[in-house]
């Protein structure tokens, strides 16, 4: 059975806060780590009050802190916002510090608008240099691995030399391309944005060029999960993420809302179609309906591991929700009786 993974938002739920959302997350990651789970990963999003990791190195170093066996991560840093070489002096840090643990996941998008990217003292156009600033990047943490101290050159430090994995994140099949041809293993939002999975994992595969870090395509697909004890629970449950998601397609940026009862009453059916398309590998339900939901969305799209992201109001019901996800795993290890 492949590995699963957990992508946190670091949720700021309504009525919370962001010092309540970070303490979420490391406790999360503690049960994740205890569940099973391969690698905890954690993005960047700027300006929203949904989500507490905006400075996200700073949070990686805060759950790292806190366990011991499970990888940890970026999925990802959108580097248009950064230099290169500030993202491989963090990684770096973070390498040195928690040696083997350490991944680096790197998106296009600025993960803000356009203003606030400004505010952050990148070109807004510095998304077209993407290819050419993850091999700089690439090239910092390369310098120094033959035992000799690189001269005349500017120099990540920490960050040279040490083994810190670099992946390519995306939605559509630019990242597909990238990815396939710096032979790197690559990893698809389809989380939130499903449309172009399928065509882009092909894509990928069939261009690979492999690479000494990278010798055979490596594909992670991002699913939505949310398992409870009965599907009403799970459905219950979901509508936060439901309510969540219509109200970013119509621009609003606010924190995750509990549950309600009756979401027909919230949402048109515009709301409806929008879901629909971006929700389209969601799994909900009991652990049965789990698992036969991710023995299609591992059979259609055939992944070399899956990151589970899991949105739910309450911490305790989130936390159920990944551990009935990895008892589901297990069980996936072994045929139907």
């Amino acid at each position: 059975m492949i590995p699963f993974s957990v992508l946190d938002l670091a949720p700021v739920v309504e009525g919370s806060t962001v010092a309540q959302a970070l303490a979420n997350s490391l406790d999360l990651a503690q049960h994740a780590e205890r569940f099973g789970y391969h690698r905890f990963w954690l993005a960047e999003h700027h300006g929203m009050p949904g989500v507490a990791s905006a400075a996200t190195a700073v949070v990686i170093g805060h759950v790292a802190g806190g366990t011991s066996t499970i990888r940890l991560g970026a999925g990802g840093i959108m580097l248009p916002n950064h230099s290169p070489l500030v993202i491989a002096e963090q990684f770096g840090t973070l390498a040195a510090l928690y040696p083997g643990r350490i991944d680096l996941g790197l998106g296009r998008a600025p993960g803000s608008d356009q203003q606030t990217m400004r505010a952050l003292r990148r070109d807004v156009n510095a998304a077209e240099t993407f290819p050419q600033d993850v091999i700089e990047l690439m090239q910092y943490f390369a310098a120094g691995r033959d035992g000799a101290a690189p001269r005349n050159v500017v120099r990540a430090v920490p960050g040279e030399g040490l083994d810190v994995p670099v992946w390519i994140l995306g939605s559509s099949l630019f990242g597909a391309q990238l990815a396939a041809a710096l032979g790197l293993p690559y990893a698809f939002a389809s989380h939130f944005a499903p449309a172009h999975l399928v065509d882009a994992a092909k894509i990928y595969r069939r261009d690979f060029k492999p690479s000494p870090s990278c010798p055979e395509p490596y594909f992670m697909a991002a699913v939505n999960v949310l398992a409870a004890d009965t599907d009403e629970e799970a459905q219950h449950l979901f509508t936060s993420l439901q309510v969540y998601f219509a109200a970013i397609r119509r621009g609003g940026r606010g924190q995750l809302p509990p549950p309600i009862d009756d979401i027909d009453a919230v949402l048109e059916p515009a709301d409806w179609f929008g879901l629909q398309q971006m929700l389209s590998y969601a799994v909900v339900g009991s652990p049965e309906t789990v698992r036969s939901g991710l023995e299609q969305v591992i059979e259609h799209t055939n992944p070399d591991e899956l990151m589970i992201a899991s949105q739910v109001y309450d911490h305790a019901a989130r936390v159920r929700s990944y551990e009935i996800t990895a008892a589901v795993r297990e069980g996936m290890l072994q045929p139907v009786s």
